[in-house]
C-alpha cells in the first residue's frame, strides 16, 4: 500500500485533491472543523503529506495548531501566499503549490494553467493531479516559486480588485478598462514587493498576467472574497507605507 495522505479542510479544492491521492493508491485521511489534529496524527502520526486545503483566512490559526510529528510534511495552497507566511513556523521540508484550476459547487474542474510545485512533496502533488488530467509542473527554486506565487498573487488581486467596479469578465476588464487594471496592477505589485521583500520581475509578471487572462478570458473578475481582498491589501499597504491611490479610488467609489 502506498503511504498515507492527509488533508486538513475537506472543501471543492480539497476534494479534488482527495479524488486525486485516491486515484494514485494513497489512502487519504481527512481533517474536517469537527476534528482535532492531534487524535488525527495519533492515528497517522508520519504521512507521506499533510495538504493544507484550508481558505486564506484560516491558514495561520491552522498552522498554529499543527502537530509536532507533522511539521516535516506539510504542502500549502492557498491564495495570496507568500513566503512570509510560513517563515515564522520554521518548518523544514515544506511543500508549496500555485493552483490554476477552479472547482465550484455541482461543476467540474475548470483548468486555466498549468499548475506548478515546489518542494520534497511536488512530484507526489503533481502525480496526483495528473490521474485527473489537471495539468502541472514541477519548480526547481526558489526563485520560480516566489515568481509564480506573485504572479498568482497578481492575477488574483487585480482581476478582483478592479472587478469590484467594472464586474464582468478578465477579457472585459483587459479589453475595455486596461488603463485602470494597469494602475491596480501596480499598486498590487508595489505591495507584493514589499511583502516579499525583494524586487519582483514587474514586465514577466504582467506578461504572465495577460497570459492568465487569455488562458480563460470569460472568467469572472470578481466573487465573494473580492471585497475582502481589498480590505486585507488596503491594510497592509497602511502597514508598510505605501500610496495605492488605485486601490483607494476603488474602496472610495
Amino acid at each position: 500500500m502506498k503511504p498515507a495522505i492527509v488533508i486538513i479542510g475537506i472543501g471543492e479544492i480539497g476534494g479534488v485533491f482527495a479524488r486525486g491521492f485516491l486515484r494514485a493508491g494513497h489512502p487519504v485521511y481527512p481533517v474536517s472543523r469537527d476534528l482535532l489534529m492531534e487524535e488525527v496524527a495519533q492515528e497517522v502520526p508520519d504521512p507521506a503529506l499533510i495538504l493544507v486545503a484550508v481558505a486564506e483566512a484560516d491558514l495561520h490559526p491552522v498552522l498554529q495548531q499543527i502537530p509536532t510529528s507533522w511539521q516535516n510534511h506539510l504542502a500549502l495552497l492557498q491564495n495570496e501566499l507568500l513566503p512570509r507566511d510560513w517563515q515564522p513556523y520554521h518548518f523544514s521540508n515544506l511543500t508549496v503549490t500555485s493552483i490554476w484550476f477552479e472547482k465550484k459547487q455541482g461543476q467540474d474542474v475548470k483548468i486555466l494553467l498549468p499548475s506548478p510545485a515546489y518542494g520534497p512533496g511536488a512530484h507526489l502533488l503533481s502525480s496526483s493531479l495528473q490521474t485527473l488530467d489537471i495539468p502541472t509542473h514541477i519548480l526547481t527554486t526558489e526563485t520560480e516559486l516566489l515568481f509564480e506565487l506573485a504572479r498568482k498573487n497578481l492575477y488574483i488581486l487585480t482581476t478582483n480588485i478592479a472587478g469590484l467596479i467594472i464586474g464582468g469578465d478578465v477579457a472585459t476588464l483587459w479589453g475595455q478598462h486596461q488603463e485602470l487594471a494597469k494602475r491596480v496592477a501596480k499598486d498590487v505589485l508595489d505591495l507584493q514587493e514589499w511583502l516579499a521583500k525583494t524586487p519582483l520581475p514587474r514586465e514577466r509578471l504582467m506578461e504572465g498576467l495577460v497570459a492568465a487572462i487569455e488562458a480563460d478570458p470569460h472568467h469572472k473578475c470578481t466573487g465573494r472574497s473580492a471585497p475582502a481582498r481589498l480590505e486585507r491589501a488596503l491594510h497592509l499597504a497602511e502597514e508598510a507605507g505605501l500610496e495605492v491611490a488605485a486601490l483607494h479610488e476603488i474602496a472610495s467609489r
